[in-house]
């Protein structure tokens, strides 16, 4: 019983230096991260599965263009084989032999042993003939060149346009990123100011519980108003844990989106201010072609010219020259696979194929390629219309929380001058502990008011930046 106790405190023992091991391990390759705003986007471009992705499609585009490429170069192809016919086939085809032999008899007048005119009998038999031999050797090499065909002419001039393609889609991929960690690092920096407004109501509060008491405690208060600041204060420590549990879960989350390990620590190291928040974002003008995702469409709709003027090509003759030179022999034993003799035979040739009729498939292709290119034109059409529309409302929306920030701010330096007269009042026997407590609370909306309309215009400023193209 004892050894058993022993061996199973050992195993606990072991099971929880390996949990500390692992620990202690996973801790010592935890990184420090102390980022800005740029460095958090620049890590996210670099380290994203998104980004990898798209940078990989743009690899195997030109690993598919070599593939065209090569469509249009010489063909070059061996052959060789060696031969052993254990039984050579053997096909019976009419005993010629003996019909020329008879031939020629009747032609010279032959006549047989009784005087008369040899004559060739009807049924002269079969020969059974092995056509072949026991060893067969040969060896070639062949070439092809394609000399014309108007759907790889037309593939070659398109490999720019589909790396192009590729490219813009990896900057579309960027650029969804760029805004994306932009939006959650500056919401997590005004979270973190929001924290440092919270701390302050709080200790204002704690002062204030701690007044009232006194006051309770010499008679010149009731207990309902020591409740009343008690239980405002815990609401004000609620919300600060539950802002604190965002912003880690915030952080949390942006760690993600870079592809960051999550044992890693990161500390953000940007402010933002309300100039900085404000600067020229009203009065910047933008243009389409500043958005990737207009020059994608646009490489697309090149794309689509090229594969109507694929299909239009398609109906010209393909031209191609085609060469052969080889070695072969057939022998009855094994030693003439090395001695011959072998017999060359070659052939150069020139091939044009032309399509005569092919029951309009070729035409409906190029019609369903010019319906995919009017498509694409009519997505320019509506991405435009959706740029215009995301500007307007990203300015809408930034000047809306600008005046309301601003409002906020003047709001809240109102309710800190009411709160201070109030708290003077009250400290001087002139005011009640629920006109602090109001001037208190008025405060605190005030100030929740504020970077809630901060946070507002973060995110419109984005958006409008992304909807410029000028992020």
């Amino acid at each position: 019983m004892n050894i058993k106790r022993i061996g199973l405190a050992f195993i606990t023992l072991t099971l929880c230096a390996c949990v500390f091991t692992a620990k202690a391990q996973q801790k010592a390759e935890a990184e420090f991260h102390s980022f800005s705003a740029s460095d958090a986007v620049n890590y996210a471009l670099k380290n994203s599965v998104q980004v990898r992705n798209a940078l990989l499609d743009i690899q195997a585009q030109r690993q598919q263009n070599k593939e065209i490429t090569a469509s249009a170069l010489p063909q070059i192809t061996a052959n060789g084989s060696a031969t052993y016919n254990p039984n050579v086939a053997v096909q019976s085809i009419p005993d010629f032999i003996s019909l020329s032999t008879y031939g020629v008899l009747i032609k010279n007048n032959v006549k047989d042993g009784n005087g008369n005119p040899i004559k060739s009998p009807t049924d002269i038999g079969l020969l059974n003939i092995g056509f072949g031999a026991k060893y067969a050797g040969n060896a070639s090499v062949s070439l092809n060149q394609l000399l014309f065909d108007g759907q790889v002419f037309v593939g070659l001039q398109a490999r720019a346009a589909a790396i192009k393609n590729k490219v813009l889609a990896a900057d579309v991929t960027r650029e969804q990123i760029k805004a994306n960690v932009y939006k959650i690092y500056y919401q997590l920096v005004v979270g973190k100011r929001q924290i440092g407004s919270l701390d302050a109501n709080i200790d204002r509060y704690e002062k204030l519980l701690h007044d009232t008491k006194e006051i309770f405690k010499n008679g010149f208060a009731e207990k309902l108003d020591v409740d009343k600041v008690q239980v405002q204060l815990i609401n004000l420590q609620t919300q600060k844990l539950k802002s604190q549990n965002q912003i880690e879960a915030g952080t949390e989350g942006l760690k993600f989106l870079m592809n960051m390990p999550l044992q890693d620590n990161l500390v953000l190291t940007d402010t933002l201010s309300d100039e900085e928040l404000k600067s020229g974002i009203l009065s910047a003008e933008y243009t389409y072609g500043d958005r990737k995702e207009v020059q994608q469409l646009k490489t697309l709709m090149d794309l689509g010219k090229y594969n109507i003027k694929r299909y239009q090509l398609s109906k010209l003759p393909t031209v191609s020259l085609g060469a052969n030179y080889g070695e072969n022999g057939q022998w009855q034993t094994f030693d003439n696979f090395f001695k011959g003799p072998y017999f060359s035979s070659s052939f150069i040739a020139l091939r044009v194929s032309v399509s005569l009729f092919d029951g309009g498939a070729k035409n409906a292709k190029k019609a369903q390629a010019t319906i995919d290119l009017k498509k694409l034109e009519n997505n320019m059409e509506q991405l435009k219309l959706s740029i215009d529309n995301d500007v307007s409302q990203s300015r809408i929306q930034m000047t809306t929380a600008l005046s309301t920030m601003d409002a906020q701010k003047r709001n809240i330096d109102l309710a800190q001058q009411v709160y201070n007269s109030t708290k003077l009042k009250y400290e001087q026997g002139l005011g009640s502990n629920q006109e602090i407590s109001t001037a208190q609370a008025d405060l605190v909306t005030a100030q929740n008011n504020y970077y809630s309309s901060l946070y507002d215009a973060i995110i419109a400023k984005i958006n409008f930046l992304s909807a410029a193209g000028t992020l």
